[in-house]
């Protein structure tokens, strides 16, 4: 092959009227798989560029982690002329993306049947907090769509309070959610040549990726669930700290030297038993008849990894791993933020990139995790506020260099 490889969304343009994180975090995507997502900002820009900053005056890590390989215009849409030239803006794109809320833009004036008349082939995708009924005005927030989407009920441990998770599943979740209902609906448009909505909300994504709860919920009316560690069971699926969840006992057990993140997660599977059994020092337990079968261990799942964790505790992790992994036990060790953003295989796996900025120096943020043998990523800076206006307004829209001099003294842009 000769040439520059083209990229899987190459040719499909995106206006990203989106701001914070879920809406971002879906449009980077798009951007990564190639397509032209053009960011439209107010004037005083996406809040976040001033949210969290760890330099004065530079856009934050905030906004620079989400918002690579787009462009950057600036638009009053309150204004007649704004109005005018989003009207232009969404003629000419195949994509749009809003997490504004509930009727925000429909007051602006562009409800969907609007959008449909200047441009019937576009795909018009919405990210909200909830969807229709009695939660529909309430604000989301990350946490807020956790709490109400089913996964801080079933994190944490059984005698504390409900827990928030380090995974930003309510925002960048629900963004790779919306992604998937973006690219169906150009792969529909390409039969049916009509575009079409696509609604997300962020409580019905964290709901989806909580499904194996709900099994459980229902699994809980025909008796106690086995493979807890829980003694009691109500009504509703307990807390269970970190048990795995799935059909094989799994926990993270302590290591030395015993800081916050010196443990290991443990898979046992039951062709595992017998080598754990060597490894802690007690084979005897491989044939001893109340530990020798899956059966026979779920009931003291809490004291199984206890006797794990009294061998574990005395090796550093990576040594715990090794020894594991040798008899091809399922584990892997917990990593900090800072192991994580010095892994070498992060970085080898374009995971973990550090990415010039023309303000700030450079950042490290994480790279793409699609991987796409014929559309390869490369992660650029995140756009300055309006960097793109002169070459969208004029390049692109034809709009002359005076009139260009005037919308940003009136304010429009």
């Amino acid at each position: 092959m000769t040439g520059t490889p083209t990229k899987a969304l190459e040719g499909i343009r995106v206006l990203d009227m989106t701001h914070v994180q879920s809406g971002p975090s879906a449009t980077q995507l798009l951007a990564w798989l190639g397509a032209d997502v053009v960011k439209l900002e107010a004037p005083t820009g996406d809040i976040t560029r001033k949210q969290l900053r760890d330099l004065p005056d530079v856009d934050s890590l905030y906004f620079t982690m989400l918002n690579c390989n787009k462009r950057s215009i600036t638009l009053n849409t309150k204004t007649e002329r704004g109005k005018e030239i989003l009207t232009e803006l969404i003629r000419r794109s195949d994509v749009m993306v809003e997490n504004f809320g509930p009727g925000a833009v429909d007051r602006m004036g562009f409800t969907w049947d609007r959008i449909q008349e200047i441009n019937p082939r576009i795909v018009y995708a919405s990210i909200k907090g909830f969807g229709d009924g009695p939660y529909t005005n309430f604000k989301a927030y990350e946490v807020v769509a956790q709490a109400m989407g089913g996964s801080m009920s079933t994190t944490g441990f059984e005698d504390g309070p409900p827990l928030a998770t380090g995974a930003q599943i309510g925002d960048s979740g629900t963004g790779v959610h919306a992604v998937a209902g973006i690219l169906a609906a150009l792969f529909q448009r390409e039969n049916t040549g009509r575009g079409q909505r696509v609604n997300v909300a962020m409580q019905h994504a964290v709901l989806n990726l909580c499904r194996v709860k709900l099994r459980d919920q229902q699994r809980l009316t025909h008796g106690p669930l086995a493979e807890y560690p829980n003694e009691d069971f109500g009504t509703e699926v307990p807390r269970s700290g970190n048990a795995s969840g799935g059909g094989q006992p799994g926990w993270a057990v302590k290591c030395a030297p015993g800081g916050p993140n010196d443990y290991v997660y443990v898979i046992v599977q039951p062709v595992g038993w017998q080598p754990i059994s060597e490894l802690i020092g007690r084979p005897e337990l491989a044939d001893d008849p109340e530990w020798a079968t899956p059966e026979s261990r779920l009931p003291k799942l809490n004291k199984m990894f206890q006797l794990i964790e009294e061998w574990s505790s005395t090796l550093p992790k990576w040594e715990v791993l090794e020894r594991l992994n040798a008899h091809n036990i399922p584990c892997g060790p917990i990593l900090s933020t800072k192991e994580i953003i010095e892994d070498s295989s992060l970085v080898a796996n374009e995971m973990v990139v550090t990415v010039p900025h023309p303000e700030r120096g450079e950042f490290v943020t994480v790279g793409s995790p699609l991987k796409l043998s014929d559309s390869p990523v490369e992660v650029s800076s995140s756009p300055l506020l309006g960097q793109h206006n002169e070459e969208v307004y004029i390049g692109e829209l034809g709009l002359g260099d005076e009139e260009l001099r005037l919308l940003k003294s009136n304010g429009v842009i």
